[in-house]
């Protein structure tokens, strides 16, 4: 728009002085006819002329409103029938706006929350509402200049919008383009009604390890434990053993062959799974996770000789057994009884912790540590710091969940505070992995599935064997139903013609490459050790 000349802008002013003379002799007219006709004072005429100007505007404003709750009242059904979204005001409605229509619902929802500007709209032919049995999907694009994470940054405000809970949003980003959003408004609580526990099928079909079932009821979890470790933290009470048992048993169908070793602070916690370990331990001695990260660092040590050598030599590099060791309760182990000699343990697991947890990724050992006490001094810094994957129950307070989650988790996208998680649904939880947040519930698996898990890992394993003297240990004494049998009795099974005692047990010792338990009955071999000894590798 130009200015005005100044001929122009003295022609405007003459002319709107001119007009307000005129007005004004108007006025004087019609306030003398007033006077002269009704014989009152001046006084009396303009009083007359400014309550009739009054009334006249009262009388235009009453016809003007009706008029518009009419036309108003006649458009609703219409929008209310295109459009849906949270309760309250729309945004911006359209009226003498020309341009593609807007959707009100999403506009409102995402302008007032601040993940869009208050001159942004989402427009009508850019969203896809679906309904789903636990929810409304909405499917829309996002303004020019923002992205998933404006989205996410504002995820409480939104779901306030929407008149529900954190609990109740769901956020997806799409491959498509950072402007593409998929945004699930749960109608009831999360997990309010519980989902089947997958087939064995399901986990085998599973990109990946499942570790408990997302708001919809899918299957969600990692893709891979090669090169990460998993940090459960969670209050006492609320599922942490039934989840990570969920977890094994998942392991043992999508992995398959591995070597398991179980520390069980619990006592009893991971009993169903001792079978099929390596090496199984219920105690809450620090000693003990002490001599078990000797061993898996020794393993740790010889696997990085094996991966030297083939780099010298130009050979490809080895492929290692998976192994998975897995603590529960592990909080009890890094807590000293106030000598001297049991300071000194826990400072030496703290470093054996750090060095098992950091350095054997790249050789194919994970580590599953579950603590009841996710509080600053549970587990040390330098250990728990090393965890790639978070998984975190119901806890009380945003410090305690960030020593489960991380420092900085709640500067991550759409984070979830674990406090607002029901502690009455056992195995809730905030998985975190690969950055991103999901709320999932652990699988509760029946005894019987679980033992027919491991009985058949067990027997897979075995046939696997190659034939050796400790196969056929293992199958004699299957055969015969046992799990103990005497050195003087499996000797000669094993055509060991040596008839003195002592020189039988070495050379049964030496074929088996195990050595010989006492146990109350006298020395010999447990079926769990020589199975342990067949299945694992280096």
């Amino acid at each position: 728009m130009t200015k005005q000349s100044k001929p122009d802008a003295e022609e405007e002013l003459y002319a709107q002085a001119a007009g307000a003379i005129g007005v004004l002799c108007i006025a004087a007219g019609i306030l003398a006819a007033i006077k002269d006709k009704l014989g009152l004072s001046w006084g009396g005429a303009v009083a007359v002329a400014v309550g009739a100007l009054v009334a006249l505007g009262y009388a235009a404003w009453w016809a003007r409103t009706r008029i518009h709750a009419y036309l108003h009242r006649k458009r609703q059904p219409a929008a209310a029938s295109r459009q849906e979204g949270p309760t309250g005001d729309v945004a911006a409605a359209q009226e003498d706006v020309q341009g593609p229509p807007v959707h009100a619902g999403l506009t409102t929802a995402l302008s007032r929350a601040g993940a869009i500007g208050k001159d942004e709209v989402i427009l009508d032919e850019d969203v896809t509402v679906e309904q789903l049995d636990v929810g409304t999907l909405y499917k829309f694009l996002l303004p020019p200049g923002r992205t998933s994470e404006d989205v996410g940054k504002q995820i409480g405000s939104i779901a306030s919008m929407f008149g529900v809970t954190r609990l109740h949003l769901k956020l997806e980003t799409s491959r498509k383009s950072e402007r593409h959003v998929r945004l699930l408004v749960l109608k009831e609580p999360p997990f309010s009604r519980p989902f089947p526990a997958p087939t064995r099928q399901e986990i085998a079909d599973f990109a990946g390890v499942p570790m408990g079932h997302d708001v919809t009821g899918k299957l969600v979890g990692v893709p891979t434990f090669d090169k990460a470790s998993l940090l459960v933290g969670g209050m006492t009470q609320t599922g942490k053993t039934t989840l990570v048992n969920g977890i094994i048993t998942c392991l043992l169908i999508a992995y398959g062959d591995f070597d398991l070793y179980l520390l069980d602070g619990k006592l009893c916690g991971l009993t169903e799974f001792q079978k099929v370990a390596v090496r199984y331990e219920a105690s809450d001695d620090p000693a003990v996770l002490g001599s078990m990260l000797d061993e898996l660092n020794a393993r740790v040590d010889d696997r990085y000789t094996k991966m030297q050598e083939a780099k010298r030599n130009r050979q490809p590099a080895p492929v290692f057994k998976p192994v998975f060791f897995i603590i529960d309760e592990a909080a009890d182990f890094y807590v000293d009884d106030g000598s001297k000699e049991s300071q000194e343990t826990v400072r030496h697991n703290e470093d054996k912790s750090r060095k098992l947890v950091s350095k054997s990724l790249e050789s194919g050992i994970s580590t599953i540590m579950m603590t009841q006490r996710p509080s600053n001094d549970a587990i040390p810094v330098k250990v728990r710091d090393q965890f790639l994957y978070r998984l975190c129950l119901y806890v009380a307070a945003k410090g305690t969940a960030k020593v489960a989650l991380g420092d900085s988790y709640f500067e991550t996208v759409a984070p979830i505070h674990p406090a607002l998680l029901d502690p009455k649904i056992p195995g809730q939880a905030v998985l975190f992995a690969g950055g991103t947040s999901a709320l999932i519930r652990g699988f509760w698996f029946a005894d019987e599935f679980i033992w027919r898990t491991v009985d058949e890992a067990i027997a897979g394993r075995e046939k696997a064997l190659p034939e050796s003297p400790l196969k056929k240990a293992i199958e004699l004494m299957r055969g015969d139903g046992v799990d103990f049998m005497l050195t003087a009795e499996l000797a000669p099974a094993l055509d060991i013609t040596e008839t003195d005692p002592t020189e039988a047990g070495k050379q049964l010792k030496d074929l088996l490459g195990v050595t010989a338990g006492r146990t109350a009955k006298g020395r010999g071999y447990k079926l769990a050790d020589l199975v342990a000894a067949a299945t694992s590798v280096s």
